[in-house]
């Protein structure tokens, strides 16, 4: 037989059929096989998780088939309560798929700390400058101590207490500035109806 009458013949006509629906069913056990898999139009939306502690944002997620991965500490926010949920990726009301993992930044327990650098003899300008930048507060009612020079650094004090070069001091403290009166006279605190303002950083 020529394959030009195997082609025409009954026999050709019947392992076509039936190669054609094997491959149907093959394609369509596939196709339900992906959707299984990988969830198909299954989707879970994601929970504002801002402020929770990180037990509490794992059990929320738990509860509905997500999991967590906490990657980074942000910079201290006082707004946000220590060691919380500060940040989330993908963010509240995203939608993604069972098991995702939501991935965290926690707010830290609190400021870091700065060290303090060397400002003694420092003029009340550079020091408030210096300060500021590095992240610490200054109090505008600064203490001012019998001496020659002028407004010039001759300490610091944070709580009433001297603070040394290298001190390691949490960022946003409040320092208050120890300067020089400019003369021989008295001990004197310099008041005004400013004391009670603060220079923010």
């Amino acid at each position: 037989m020529s394959v030009i009458q195997f082609i025409k013949s009954k026999t050709f006509l019947k392992q076509l059929i039936l190669a054609l629906v094997a491959f149907l069913i093959f394609a369509v056990a596939v196709v339900q096989w992906l959707k299984f898999s990988t969830n198909h139009n299954q989707k879970i939306e994601v929970p504002n998780l801002e402020k929770m502690s990180l037990n509490e944002a794992e059990i929320v997620l738990q509860n509905i088939d997500l999991n967590l991965e906490v990657i980074d500490s942000a910079s201290f926010n006082p707004e946000y309560p220590a060691k919380s949920v500060i940040e989330q990726s993908p963010e509240a009301g995203q939608f993604v798929k069972e098991n995702r993992k939501i991935y965290l930044t926690l707010n830290p327990s609190r400021y870091p700390n700065i060290e303090m650098p060397d400002l003694y003899g420092k003029t009340k300008r550079q020091a408030l400058s210096q300060l500021l930048a590095i992240g610490f507060r200054v109090d505008t009612s600064a203490v001012y101590v019998k001496d020659i020079a002028k407004d010039v650094v001759r300490g610091l004090l944070l709580n009433g207490n001297l603070i040394k070069t290298g001190d390691k001091i949490p960022k946003n403290s409040m320092i208050k500035l120890k300067l020089g009166d400019g003369n021989e006279g008295e001990f004197q605190t310099e008041n005004s109806e400013e004391d009670s303002e603060e220079i923010a950083f």
